[in-house]
């Protein structure tokens, strides 16, 4: 096929696709408008519609908004009408409340003025009262013979001598009936601790002799110009008393250890023969070691006997120094165990600690160790020592209180005073110097004897009981027993005395006539 040909085959192609083009265009020309047409119909129809559905609902809804505004309309006019009876209410309250207070200032106001008037009214019949009483009061002076502050007087002296008897009477059963309940119990406590605690040591003597084997002996131990004795003096501080005694020396000193060296180390000498200056230092050495061996055995020895343990040892040596001490012939160590054994005996009747009260009453004379060597009482000394090694403030308080220097605070403390004074009330557990004796009866005497109604007093029963006969026209029934009780009180404070002393103030009126 030639080129012409294709061209005219490709022209006769593109006429055929315009016309089917076109025709195909018109073709859904003629579709769409008649498409177009039946839109605008049904559109027509369904405005149509809405409008006449539009047109029924604005109807419906005015009649819903004509209802509903008559609704709320009754509502509002019905809920007016409740408030407005409500404020009618209220209104006619309100007058009431008016009404009734105008009556209650009406009704103050009248009590007011009758209460004025009562007023002026009591102040009027005061003072005619006064006027009365004045009238009264000049009269009674008159009758009676008295002032008004003299009847005052009158009348609180009577009323102080009823109750002054009243009192004493009072004080006298009540110590009575105290008296025989603690008496029978004390008795039964101690009876028992005594019965338990059977101790038999007895007094001992506070001067050591040392037995020599002839008197030539003497000789020796004085030496050539005194030597040998002035050495021994002064190495140990005692003084020997070389007198007419046959085969024997007396070792004299104020400190109860040095005295016991001494004795020691001059039996030494004795046995060894050689007796010159240097084999004094020797023996004197040798006693000193032996005896502060000696005071720490015994200062275990008495906390093995009494089960008091974990004391320090220091304490426990200058406990042991008290075998070595006396007080009125009695050794301390010996009655310092004893205190121990029955204060912890009583403990147990009571029920108080057991332990504690041993170790009270073991340590309560601790002081009379060292009371030759510092100034001061034995009290404050032994009291010092145990806050010194950080002992319980019980034991302190005990020591401090054993002869009455504080005030006990425990019962511990009351029961170390009554073993120390059953230790030392005990028969041959003491001894007293004859002259010492007598000058305590007679102070005692002088004491007693003292106070203003006193006739006489005797001191009986070795000083245990103080028998006071009162004049009866000076001394009543009443002021016995005061008189009583502060002559005990001034006997505490001023004697020193082993026990307990007994006052017995007798009072007798006698009368007597003769038969003609």
């Amino acid at each position: 096929m030639g080129p012409l040909e294709i061209v005219f085959a490709v022209i006769g192609v593109l006429l055929v696709g315009i016309l089917c083009f076109f025709g195909g265009t018109y073709y859904r020309k003629r579709v769409g408008e008649r498409e177009i047409g039946s839109a605008e119909q049904e559109a027509t129809r369904i405005i149509n519609e809405a409008i006449r559905s539009g047109e029924s609902r604005k109807k419906e809804m005015l009649l819903e908004a004509k209802d509903e505004i008559h609704r709320f309309r009754t509502e509002h006019e019905k809920e007016v009408k409740e408030r407005r009876s409500e404020l009618s209410k209220q209104e006619r309250r309100l007058q009431q409340k008016e009404e009734s207070l105008d009556k209650k200032a009406d009704a103050f106001e009248r009590k007011e003025t009758e209460l004025s008037n009562r007023l002026a009214e009591v102040a009027e019949t005061r003072e005619q009262v006064e006027k009365i009483k004045a009238q009264h009061l000049e009269k009674l002076e008159e009758i009676s013979g008295l002032t008004q502050e003299q009847a005052k007087q009158f009348l609180l002296d009577s009323v102080e001598s009823e109750v002054r008897h009243e009192t004493a009477m009072k004080i006298k059963e009540i110590e009575q009936q105290l008296k025989d309940e603690a008496d029978n119990k004390a008795r039964e406590i101690l009876s028992t601790a005594i019965q338990r605690c059977a101790a038999d040591h007895v007094a001992e003597a506070t001067v050591s002799v040392v037995p020599l084997p002839n008197d030539e002996m003497k000789g020796r131990i004085i030496g050539r110009e005194g030597r040998n004795i002035r050495t021994l003096e002064t190495i140990t501080g005692v003084d020997l008393i070389i007198d007419d005694t046959p085969e024997a020396i007396t070792v004299s000193s104020f400190d109860p250890v040095r005295r016991e060296v001494a004795r020691l180390a001059l039996e030494k000498l004795i046995v060894d023969g050689r007796i010159h200056p240097t084999r004094i230092e020797d023996m004197v050495e040798k006693a000193r070691k032996e005896v502060d061996r000696t005071i720490r055995e015994e200062g275990e020895r008495a906390c093995y006997e009494t089960n008091v343990h974990n004391l320090n040892p220091e304490l426990v040596k200058i406990l042991g120094r008290q075998k070595y001490r006396t007080s009125y012939g009695q050794n301390v160590l010996n009655h310092s165990i004893e205190v121990s054994h029955i204060a912890g005996l009583m403990a147990a009747e009571l029920g108080v600690d057991v332990a504690l009260a041993k170790r009270a009453g073991l340590l309560h004379d601790l002081g009379k160790s060292i009371d030759h060597e510092v100034e001061g009482s034995h009290v404050q000394l032994g009291a010092d020592l145990a806050r010194k090694f950080k002992e319980n403030p019980v034991v302190i308080n005990a020591i401090e209180a054993h002869h009455g220097d504080v005030e006990p605070k425990t019962v511990i403390a009351v029961l170390v005073q009554a073993a120390d004074a059953v230790s030392a009330a005990r028969p041959g557990a003491r001894r007293e110097n004859v002259e010492n004796y007598i000058r305590r009866l007679q102070k005692l005497e002088e004491l007693t004897g003292s106070y203003p109604g006193v006739d006489k007093a005797y001191a009986i029963q070795a000083g245990r009981e103080v028998r006071i006969m009162v004049k009866p026209e000076q001394v009543t029934e009443d002021n016995m027993i005061i008189l009583a009780r502060d002559i005990a009180k001034k006997i505490e404070a001023e004697l020193e005395y082993p026990g307990q002393i007994k006052v017995n103030v007798i009072r007798e009126t006698k009368a007597v006539e003769y038969a003609k």
